[in-house]
């Protein structure tokens, strides 16, 4: 029996040895919490309601829905409920979120989304004051809001650079998840410089810490810590915390609170070019090895892209130096700039690696193309794609903003329809050439090469793009 009971002994000694060691080798949050926390404060927001100058009278009406007539108001008079008074706006709580102190005289980061359209900001700090905060700034376009509280000798967070930020490391948050504060979570980075749907002008840090609503705005620590991110959104199917997290890099957040703190708004450097990615067939149509880069499909008129020579059809796959994988990569490369600053940028043209020069401009609030063009219907045949086309009507290159090119006002089997192509796209561009007119069209179609895929681009709804065209023998 003691022979078993030893065996037992060892045997359970074996098995927690491993699990001792691995415990061993995680992370000790203890002293960073203790250390950051006080500096996280959290964010509430009131909005006024609108005033709305209600008719009581209005609630009711006849069987067509007809107001009731003056003639009959009268006979309402005297009941209170009825009487028709405007109802007063009256402060509402609108959200909670995050945030966190970045100077001991008081100025705060958080998200923009936490505190939009709010008539008052309420930052609650760690030692329970309740201090509203002036919104020194904010930025749609980054999510960053700089907000300032009258306060002195706060407590305040160490800010680290996110551009040595690198996947698997471990990570913090600390925030206010439904409104409970200073709930911290634990997790690693999964990947960097992520690119978001609308969202071109932050390479977001993306991890697996546990991230909620309230969560927003707060800081994401290293294990130095160092603030490395601003928490802001979170994919998930749930509706909870199981998906995936992405914080703002402070690298990206810094720039943006400086020019808030300096003009109380952002200016971003604008290249001029409408992109979309390279896949694997477009990348064979434009004689690259591999799928990469930004293909660029519409250059906007009066742009530093245009003055610089970029021509619609380029790859661009290097900016100052730093390679375009995705088309992802180029947006946030360009916003970084500053206006007036000169940028190289290396392109792939009609198969020739190339670099040139471009200024970059201030990026506008409203991006608009001015372009011109005259044209007139001209009758359509059928070629060889399964296509039918016929010129562009003035009104058509007015509604679309299209200098050229010919419309596709009927897809029958073939090629074309293979490719995706649908009536009312616009061709622009076939195989690296300007498309004007169908006669021209015509002839650089009897020229494609056979079973060889070749760009094509079009304008859909407004909206340019290329496509790879293959023709089949």
């Amino acid at each position: 029996m003691k022979k078993a009971q030893s065996i037992f002994i060892f045997l359970l000694v074996l098995w927690l040895l491993p699990v001792q060691a691995w415990s061993q080798q995680l992370p000790d949050f203890k002293s960073l919490v203790r250390e950051a926390a006080p500096a996280v404060v959290n964010i509430s927001t009131v909005q006024k309601v609108p005033e709305e100058s209600q008719d009581p009278f209005s609630q009711f009406r006849g069987p067509g829905g007809e107001e009731v007539p003056d003639i009959f108001r009268h006979f309402f008079r005297g009941f209170p409920e009825m009487e028709p008074s405007p109802r007063r706006g009256t402060p509402a709580p609108r959200s909670l979120g995050s945030g966190f102190i970045i100077s001991s005289d008081g100025y705060i980061l958080t998200n923009n989304h936490v505190i939009s359209d709010a008539e008052k900001v309420i930052v609650r700090l760690s030692d329970r004051r309740e201090i509203e905060a002036e919104v020194v700034g904010s930025d749609a376009r980054s999510d960053v809001a700089l907000l300032k509280v009258e306060a002195n000798d706060l407590p305040y967070v160490q800010v680290g650079q996110s551009s040595a930020v690198e996947v698997g490391e471990w990570v913090l948050a600390i925030g206010s998840p439904f409104g409970f504060d200073h709930s911290v979570t634990a997790g690693i980075v999964s990947a960097t410089e992520r690119s978001l749907a609308n969202d071109t002008y932050v390479p977001f840090i993306q991890t697996d810490v546990a991230i909620n609503p309230g969560n927003s705005g707060g800081p994401l620590f290293n294990l130095d810590g160092e603030v490395i991110g601003i928490n802001s959104q979170i994919y998930t199917r749930s509706g909870g915390f199981m998906g995936l997290s992405f914080a703002i890099p402070m690298d990206v957040a810094m720039e943006v609170a400086d020019q808030l703190r300096e003009t109380g708004s952002v200016i971003r450097g604008w290249l001029g070019v409408v992109i979309q990615e390279v896949n694997r067939d477009l990348a064979e149509s434009f004689g690259l090895d591999k799928p990469g880069g930004a293909l660029v499909v519409n250059v906007m008129s009066d742009s530093p892209a245009q003055a610089a020579g970029l021509k619609e059809g380029d790859v661009i796959v290097q900016f100052n130096g730093n390679d375009i994988a995705l088309s992802s990569d180029l947006p946030h490369q360009v916003g970084r700039i500053n206006p007036g600053e000169k940028a190289r940028i290396t392109i792939i043209r009609d198969g020739h690696r190339e670099t040139i020069t471009a200024t970059i401009g201030t990026l506008p609030d409203e991006n608009q193309l001015a372009q011109n063009g005259r044209g007139s219907a001209a009758p359509s045949t059928d070629t060889s794609l399964g296509l039918v086309v016929s010129s562009l009507t003035q009104e058509q290159r007015s509604h679309w903003n299209i200098n050229a090119g010919v419309v596709i006002t009927q897809v029958n089997e073939g090629p074309g329809a293979a490719a995706g192509l649908i009536n009312g796209d616009v061709i622009t561009m076939l195989n690296g050439e300007q498309i004007e007119m169908p006669d021209q069209f015509y002839r650089v179609v009897s020229e494609l090469p056979q079973d060889k895929a070749v760009p094509m681009r079009i304008v859909r709804r407004g909206s340019a793009m290329f496509i790879p065209l293959r023709l089949t023998p």
